[in-house]
């Protein structure tokens, strides 16, 4: 009778055990997707504005009527916009960057290519005055004043999910079974000097 007893105690505590561990690793498990999910959103927030590049060389090209010096100087520009922005692809690799300087390459690459692509629409804007009152290039403006609230929204959202995330791993029991299965604490976003504001190149000229 001992015995047995001496087993049910056992095979409890196995149970409890087991029933943890498939608890701890399913909640963070569920986080982390969670985590994942986000950091698409944000990866599809600066694909879009990639894709603006594109449309405003459509544009241009159907108001340039000649391959003069004006033209050529846009074209420089649009080429360091489209560099800046492989620039920013190769940071990202496709992946949640694994630690801070990871996620500070990434977000300089990505600030850099912001950058890069308001230099390319000024160029536009100053080449072609009359551009600026086409519905095309209104567009374009809207379009991308919406792309950049759009990143700051899903770069917002990642860091509240990866909060969520981190305290879960960090938190006690789960810390002491989170790095068994590669639950390790992911990087967030940094507030930066635009964070809360609109691109300033559409302000309107005096």
């Amino acid at each position: 009778m001992k015995k047995y007893r001496t087993l049910i105690i056992i095979g409890a505590i196995v149970l409890v055990l087991v029933i943890w561990l498939v608890s701890g690793y399913n909640g963070m498990l569920n986080t982390q997707v969670e985590v994942d999910t986000a950091w698409g959103n944000v990866e599809s927030q600066y694909q879009r504005r990639k894709d603006l590049i594109p449309n405003l060389e459509k544009t241009v090209k159907a108001f340039a009527k000649h391959e003069g010096k004006t033209y050529t100087e846009v074209v420089k520009a649009r080429s360091a916009a489209v560099r800046a922005q492989q620039n920013a692809d190769q940071a990202a690799g496709g992946a949640i960057p694994a630690d801070e300087q990871q996620m500070d390459r990434y977000m300089l690459a990505q600030d850099q290519a912001k950058k890069a692509l308001d230099i390319y629409v000024n160029a536009v804007r100053e080449a072609y005055p009359e551009l600026r009152s086409s519905q095309n290039f209104l567009d374009f403006q809207e379009n991308l004043t919406g792309t950049e609230n759009r990143i700051q929204v899903a770069r917002v959202n990642y860091n509240d999910a990866v909060k969520v995330y981190n305290k879960k791993v960090r938190s006690f029991p789960n810390v002491l079974i989170s790095g068994m299965f590669g639950f390790t604490p992911k990087s967030m976003f940094k507030a930066d000097a635009d964070a809360a504001s609109a691109p300033s190149v559409f302000e309107d000229e005096e």
